[in-house]
C-alpha cells in the first residue's frame, strides 16, 4: 500500500511516478500540437528525436536511484506521449487528485491505474468535469496551496488555458484548512516567450525558503508581488523571458538541498549551489522543447 503524503515541493522524496518516452509516436501535425513551443520546433524540422528523449529520462531515472527513491512507471501506450506525467494527476496531504486534462489525453491516466491501484482507493478523488485542472498549476506550500489559472473571459479560446477558477473552488472545498492562492498566468497560443502554460513554468519554491520567479509569467503585478513578498526578495531568483523559455523554473527537488535541473541552466544551477543544494545536473533539452521540463515529468507520491 502506498501511503501518500505530499505536503510542499522540497521536502525529501520517497516515492514518484516518472514519465516515460518509450513508443513516443511520430512528430505532431502543427494541428495537433497543444503549445507554441512545440509549433516552433515542429516548424523548424527540430523536434525532439524519441531516442534522445528517452536518454534524457532515463538519466532522471538514474538521479532517482542514487537517492533511493521508489520509481514507478506508467504503463506503456504505443504512439503516445506519456511524458508528463504532472498533468495527469497530483497529490495534496494523502489524496489524490485525478486531472480533468484535455479529452484526449485521458489514456494517460489509464496508464498508472496500476499505481493508483496500491493506494487507498478512498483517497483518490475527481473534481466535476467543469472544473478544469492540471498537476502543473497546483502547488502545495505548507498551510498554502498555489494555483495557476486563467480568468480571464477568452478562457475558451486557450487550449493552453488548462486550470480554470471553478477547479480553485473545488480544491479549497476539498482541502478546508489550506488557504488556496490562485495566480492569474499570461497565455499564448502562438508565442512560446509570452505563454505561461502552467504555474510551473514561471514559478517555483526551493530549498527551505527560496523560490524561482518570471515575472512576466504572471496577468497581475499585484499577485507577482505576493510571492515576492512571500519569499523576501532576497531569497528570489528572477529569471528573464530566455530563461523562462527554456524551463529554468521546471526543476525538480528530491530535498531541501537536493535538485534536479537542467545541465545547461548555468546561471540559475550556480545560484542553487551558492545556497548550499546540491544540483543533480541532467540533459532535459530535447524534452523542454515540448514546453515541459523536470517538474513536468514527475508526479511525486510520497515525501517525508
Amino acid at each position: 500500500m502506498i501511503k501518500l503524503n505530499i505536503n510542499d515541493e522540497t521536502s525529501r522524496l520517497r516515492s514518484v511516478i516518472l514519465g516515460t518516452a518509450k513508443s513516443n509516436g511520430p512528430v505532431p501535425t502543427l494541428e495537433e500540437a497543444y503549445d507554441p513551443k512545440s509549433m516552433l520546433y515542429i516548424k523548424a524540422n527540430t523536434y525532439p528525436k524519441e531516442e534522445d528523449m528517452l536518454r534524457e529520462i532515463e538519466a532522471v531515472e538514474e538521479v532517482f536511484n542514487k537517492y533511493g527513491v521508489q520509481v514507478f512507471r506508467p504503463k506503456l501506450i504505443e504512439n503516445c506521449n506519456q511524458i508528463f506525467t504532472r498533468d495527469i494527476g497530483f497529490v495534496i496531504n494523502d489524496i489524490f487528485i485525478k486531472a480533468n486534462i484535455l479529452p484526449d489525453r485521458e489514456e494517460e491516466i489509464e496508464a498508472i491505474e496500476h499505481v493508483l491501484a496500491q493506494m487507498d482507493q478512498s483517497k483518490i478523488i475527481r473534481f466535476p468535469e467543469e472544473a478544469h485542472i492540471e498537476g502543473g498549476d497546483v502547488m502545495p506550500v505548507g498551510d498554502y496551496i498555489f494555483v495557476g489559472v486563467y480568468r480571464e473571459v477568452d478562457y475558451p479560446d486557450y487550449i493552453i488555458a488548462r486550470t480554470n477558477m471553478e477547479a480553485v473552488d473545488h480544491l479549497q472545498k476539498s482541502f478546508p484548512d489550506k488557504k488556496v492562492v490562485s495566480f492569474n498566468l499570461r497565455k499564448s497560443n502562438s508565442n512560446p516567450y509570452e505563454n505561461a502554460l502552467h504555474l510551473d513554468c514561471c514559478f517555483q519554491p526551493v530549498g527551505d525558503k527560496y523560490a524561482i520567479i518570471h515575472k512576466n509569467g504572471f496577468l497581475i503585478d499585484e499577485e507577482y508581488l505576493w510571492l515576492v513578498n512571500h519569499y523576501g526578495k532576497e531569497n528570489i531568483f528572477e529569471i528573464d523571458s530566455e530563461e523562462m523559455f527554456n524551463m529554468n523554473s521546471n526543476i525538480f527537488s528530491i530535498a531541501p538541498d537536493v535538485v534536479i535541473s537542467e545541465k545547461n541552466f548555468t546561471r540559475l544551477n550556480a545560484w542553487l549551489r551558492s545556497k548550499g543544494i546540491t544540483v543533480e545536473e541532467v540533459p532535459y533539452a530535447e524534452i523542454s522543447k515540448q514546453e515541459g521540463l523536470l517538474r513536468c515529468s514527475t508526479l511525486p507520491l510520497v515525501r517525508e
